[in-house]
């Protein structure tokens, strides 16, 4: 049986075109976009684009995590953009021991170690200064559909009662070398001859969510209500051998109209998880199709990864934390579809609606 939904309190974040969910909610109304050429070269020798944060505005390493022996560049990088976001989303929260967090992660690449490593979380405690309830936390790593697998299970402990509030996120960066290398090697990278490719982007958010009977922490709003989520597998992901007709997504959609029941109204706005890959394009647009009396015939499409590039694990809970706010400031109708999918099977998606209900 499916989780009831929640409320979302909060939402902290880390773009490249925001120190903040505000700044980069507000950066992506405004059609800011920060795309810029980067220090690392493709096989071409030619700088590739991407969307990053500038190195002023990630803190340090705070020095317990600094000197852990062994940390991957890339892991040092996505705890210093989860730092920042995940203090942003538990602001007014005045205790967080008893919260889980639920992470969404990248996936690994065939044949190498898991990104994050088993430790990941200890190390966001230490320099996130957040002391959550780390031995019911849990990772998710399985890349840009993880943060609707953490979603699912934030919403289970809710409906559970063993947690009365429960924190969602996820973090990325593509600020690796062996990454961009493989990357690259794939012309999966948007550059000079590559066009059906994506910007390698990062970012990190959180989502602070609680059942609706819990009090409200401190001075958090009800910014809006996740009404339904659902994950699927894509048998015919792209590094499968199985035929790919977007059966996954269009899976997904139909179990999360299920989960959300016949009473809601057509969808107004859709968040998507497009990067710029044809490869996901034709999943939405046979997912769509197949769902098309879900959707109201004039809905509001949005992608705003044109603005911030591919975070990878953290696009979930970016675009969840986006819709959440544009409901909130009434820039968004509601209902609002958010959906992602993952380079291997995994495929999210979530129904948000207004904080009442509607």
């Amino acid at each position: 049986m499916a989780a009831r939904g929640a409320i979302v309190h909060a939402v902290g974040m880390m773009t490249a075109i925001g120190a903040g969910a505000k700044q980069t909610a507000t950066s992506v109304r405004a059609g800011v976009a920060r795309l810029t050429e980067s220090a690392i070269h493709d096989r071409r020798f030619e700088p590739i684009v991407m969307a990053t944060l500038p190195e002023p505005e990630l803190p340090p390493l705070e020095p317990a995590v600094a000197a852990v022996p062994g940390l991957t560049s890339r892991q040092m990088r996505m705890l210093r953009l989860a730092g920042p976001a995940l203090r942003e989303a538990v602001a007014d929260l005045p205790d967080a021991t008893a919260v889980p967090l639920f992470l969404a992660m990248p996936e690994p690449l065939p044949g190498r170690p898991d990104p994050a490593g088993e430790r990941f979380l200890g190390h966001l405690a230490a320099q996130s200064g957040v002391r959550f309830a780390a031995a019911a936390s849990r990772l998710f790593p399985c890349g840009r559909a993880a943060g609707f697998a953490a979603l699912e299970a934030g919403l289970a402990a809710l409906a559970s009662g063993t947690a009365e509030h429960a924190l969602v996120g996820g973090v990325d960066t593509f600020v690796d070398l062996y990454l961009l290398g493989v990357l690259d090697a794939e012309s999966r990278v948007l550059g000079e001859g590559v066009m059906d490719g994506f910007v390698p982007g990062e970012g990190a958010a959180f989502l602070l969510l609680s059942a609706g009977g819990a009090p409200r922490p401190g001075g958090a709003a009800d910014l809006a209500r996740v009404a339904a989520v659902a994950t699927g597998e894509e048998k015919g992901h792209r590094y499968s051998k199985e035929p790919y007709r977007g059966e996954g997504l269009a899976a997904t959609f139909q179990a999360l109209w299920e989960r959300a029941g016949a009473d809601l109204p057509p969808v107004r706005t859709v968040y998507a998880g497009l990067n710029g890959e044809n490869f996901g394009a034709k999943e939405w647009g046979t997912a769509q199709l197949r769902s098309a009396e879900r959707f109201a015939d004039d809905f509001r499409l949005e992608h705003p990864v044109d603005c911030f590039g591919d975070p990878g694990a953290a696009l979930g809970p970016v675009l969840l934390g986006l819709a959440a706010l544009g409901l909130h400031g009434g820039h968004l109708e509601a209902p609002c579809l958010v959906w992602c999918s993952s380079d291997r099977e995994e495929r999210g998606a979530a129904l948000l609606t207004a904080a009442s209900g509607g």
